[in-house]
């Protein structure tokens, strides 16, 4: 089925706003996606109506909104496929998920001279936190290159597992928009003793998400990437993997009991739930959810293959040499994020001249230098489609590039 972007882009108001009398296109969801009418109302009924402290309080006010909070982790789990509530842990976001595993898993099981896996595609959420574990731990952090195209170089993938204890990958890439074979990865890592940890924010959004398929021991993930607000992610990880680690943060709501000789940690999810958790963000996440479920997630997936080759092939067809398209041109193996260099204009200049007719796209080096180095650039312009996009908005991001050329005089 296709998607009826006229209809669903009715769901955004963001996207019914004009600016200076122009219409607003949207090319940033890589970055943060805009939120439907759906998700803002459930968030209000819930803060209007609604609210309280969850568990903790024992009054009905309190009771129900544990109820809606918990109802939220049950939609989490039912559109991850995970096989166990408990697995489903509420974080801030995925940087804090990763940060989690990293220092919590990291740091009881790891020791000096240890192996970590990476890839050079790795966002810096997936790589900073290894260099800090690093410095205490002197760990050996290897990394799998890349091909020409964009694409995980698996060639050598059995050396660099060989002895590693971690392979800690990205589902896709929020820069080259690739798809990285997921299970075929932690199936390798599996096979040589390690864990896998997989960065599914670029993932999730767009595709399908089965946990149990993926191979995977732990999964991270944020809400506002999928239609959801900001500050609440997931940390899905396996139940004896969760439950051998210690926690991550001491405070209220993780504890069973606190002694002045020690404390003991409550079960799960709550052993990582420290403090007062993000209960209305949980609540609009769970609305997301609904939301994307009603869209189909096959749907989003098959109409975002559609925007990438049409948006692909547009943008050659249209400047040939003149554009420089990172990522793999195949969209079996990639999804509708697409950096790109355009005729040697800083990315920063091409994003402001775009500004000027309302197209939104990134700049920069999204949070990941050390693909930069590799791309030999400092920086990217990235467009970045979602459910919301059509072809239309494909021709308006041609149409600005022409534009930019006018104002530097190609």
């Amino acid at each position: 089925m296709s998607l009826d972007v006229a209809r669903l882009k009715k769901d955004f108001p963001v996207l019914e706003r004009e600016i200076d009398g122009k219409p607003l296109v949207y090319l940033d969801s890589a970055n943060s996606s805009q939120k439907p009418q759906q998700v803002i109302d459930a968030m209000s009924r819930f803060m209007e109506t609604s609210y309280g402290p969850v568990s903790r309080s024992a009054y009905q006010l309190a009771a129900n909104a544990t109820e809606l909070f918990e109802g939220a982790r049950q939609k989490v789990q039912r559109f991850i496929n995970a096989s166990k509530l408990e697995e489903v842990v509420f974080t801030k976001n995925a940087t804090e998920a990763l940060n989690t595993v990293i220092q919590s898993w990291g740091r009881a099981n790891l020791h000096d001279g240890d192996a970590v896996v990476l890839t050079q595609m790795e966002h810096h959420a997936n790589i900073v936190p290894w260099h800090i574990l690093s410095a205490e731990k002197h760990l050996e952090l290897r990394w799998v290159p890349l091909t020409d195209d964009g694409q995980l170089d698996l060639t050598h993938l059995d050396q660099l597992l060989d002895g590693a204890k971690a392979f800690s990958v990205t589902a896709m890439s929020n820069v080259l928009g690739t798809l990285t074979p997921i299970r075929l990865l932690t199936d390798a890592a599996r096979a040589a003793g390690a864990i896998s940890i997989v960065d599914g924010c670029q993932f999730v959004p767009h595709n399908v998400t089965d946990v149990q398929a993926m191979g995977a021991d732990f999964f991270a993930f944020s809400s506002h990437k999928m239609c959801g607000p900001s500050g609440i992610g997931v940390l899905w990880g396996r139940e004896q993997l969760l439950e051998a680690m210690p926690p991550f943060m001491g405070g209220g709501n993780m504890i069973s009991d606190v002694r002045l000789d020690g404390f003991d940690v409550a079960e799960l999810p709550a052993k990582f739930e420290a403090g007062t958790p993000p209960i209305t963000e949980a609540i609009g996440l769970g609305a997301a959810i609904d939301y994307l479920d009603e869209v189909g997630m096959d749907n989003v997936r098959r109409h975002e293959m559609d925007i990438a080759g049409y948006t692909i092939t547009m943008l050659k067809e249209r400047f040939g040499d003149d554009i420089t398209i990172y990522g793999p041109d195949n969209v079996e193996v990639r999804g509708a994020t697409i950096s790109f260099a355009f005729r040697g204009i800083h990315p920063h200049d091409i994003s402001q001249v775009l500004d000027q007719t309302n197209v939104c796209v990134r700049a920069g080096h999204h949070c990941a230098k050390p693909l930069m180095r590799i791309l030999d650039t400092p920086a990217t312009t990235r467009a970045s489609f979602y459910l919301y996009n059509d072809e239309s908005d494909a021709d308006a991001l041609a149409n600005a590039l022409d534009g930019a050329s006018d104002i530097f005089n190609f």
